[in-house]
């Protein structure tokens, strides 16, 4: 295929599969199952890697940190948010929430999970206690659900760049209340949105 047919063959699939990601939201709520059949979609669409060519999503220039964070679907009221990132290895983030449940799955590269529980009472808004529950490697075939108070960092490793789906109940660029978690210090501190906003409408 040429360029302007996988560019229409990726437009028809993300809509077909957001139009089933709405219908399990809207029929089973917000739930771990939920995500977990949300997670499924997603995975198919992911597996269409000719549908996401590398040529067409690029990293940042070999070596630099940050990514490239492409949009390829949101809704009115910035409700069901797809998002394309391809990333570097080397590149990290401290823990954190979103406030919206999130879903992401590889189309290539690994990215390492490290999910958390906070065992503080929460009383203290600005102090927080962790501790690591679980990796999860997000690649080809798995990828991770997270519910809008799950807290999670990650990591990419090995050689290659990532291309990774990223879905979130709500756009990131529009989450105010997102909170960084220091696992050394125990300092919770508001979570900079304005670097997640997309680099690049598709």
């Amino acid at each position: 295929m040429n360029a302007t047919d996988i560019a229409a063959a990726r437009t028809a699939a993300v809509a077909a599969t957001v139009d089933r990601i709405r219908a399990i939201e809207a029929e089973q709520g917000v739930t771990r199952p939920a995500l977990a059949a949300i997670r499924a979609e997603l995975l198919a669409l992911a597996a269409q890697e000719h549908l996401f060519p590398s040529s067409f999503f690029p990293p940042p220039p070999a070596g630099e940190k940050g990514s490239n964070r492409y949009l390829l679907q949101e809704d009115p009221g910035n409700r069901f948010a797809l998002y394309l990132n391809a990333l570097n290895p080397g590149n990290e983030t401290k823990p954190h929430d979103h406030t919206t449940w999130a879903v992401v799955v590889a189309v290539e590269g690994q990215e390492l999970n490290r999910v958390y529980d906070r065992t503080d009472d929460g009383s203290d808004p600005a102090r927080c206690d962790l501790v690591a529950r679980e990796e999860i490697m997000v690649e080809p075939g798995q990828g991770i659900c997270l519910m809008p108070e799950d807290i999670h960092s990650i990591h990419t490793t090995g050689t290659a760049p990532t291309r990774h789906l990223h879905m979130y109940g709500l756009a990131l660029e529009v989450l105010d209340d997102r909170r960084g978690y220091d696992m050394e210090t125990g300092a919770v501190t508001g979570y900079n949105k304005a670097f997640m906003k997309p680099s690049i409408r598709v």
